[in-house]
């Protein structure tokens, strides 16, 4: 499946994503596993960038010769992030072909700083990073023909210093043998059926 959202991270402006997810069906009654590739790309907040500064003013190559930085002297800083994620789902069947779930996932996150003044410096270098985070997400879908499942979603993911809450929507197609044969949240629909033959 494919997704487009917003996400409202505490360092850096709010920003839109893009992910893809894959469906693997189902390990237990309502239990299913969903990994996702996420996408987005936006600008540090004014107040992160005057917060670096204060870090590089106290370096002694710095402070012991009186040079004092500025956050706008860092130019316009953009941080993009890549993160797989691994979500482990709840599911329930609602009325109307809806399904309901809730979820815990594990993310990994490759964060890319780019700017025009720190390019190819340390502060570059301290800006990227690998990390590991946590998710909690809430979700619906709602099937309007077979196959076809249109999603929403809302997620909180926590890293070691970013933190963000965002909204996705997206659409994915069943694969037949995964989600098609499970009934959420109670035994395999086929198996309840075979077992009165």
């Amino acid at each position: 499946g494919v997704d487009a959202g917003y996400i409202w991270p505490n360092m850096v402006e709010p920003t839109l994503s893009y992910g893809m997810r894959v469906d693997l069906g189902y390990l237990g009654p309502g239990v299913r596993i969903v990994p996702s590739l996420t996408y987005w790309s936006s600008a540090l907040k004014r107040q992160e960038l005057d917060r670096l500064a204060a870090q590089l003013n106290n370096l002694p190559a710095l402070r012991d010769n009186g040079v004092v930085v500025q956050g706008s002297d860092l130019g316009e800083v953009d941080w993009t992030g890549l993160a797989f994620g691994l979500d482990g789902q709840y599911v329930w069947a609602m009325p109307l072909r809806l399904l309901t779930y809730l979820g815990l996932g594990l993310t990994a996150h490759a964060l890319n700083a780019r700017g025009e003044v720190i390019e190819g410096t340390f502060v570059e270098d301290a800006l990227d990073s690998f990390s590991a985070g946590v998710t909690g997400l809430a979700g619906i879908e709602f099937e309007p023909v077979r196959r076809l499942r249109l999603f929403a979603e809302g997620r909180y993911t926590v890293l070691s210093d970013l933190r963000y809450a965002g909204v996705r929507f997206g659409a994915s197609l069943v694969v037949p043998g995964t989600g098609d044969a499970t009934a959420v949240g109670m035994a395999p629909a086929r198996a309840r059926g075979g077992a009165g033959r």
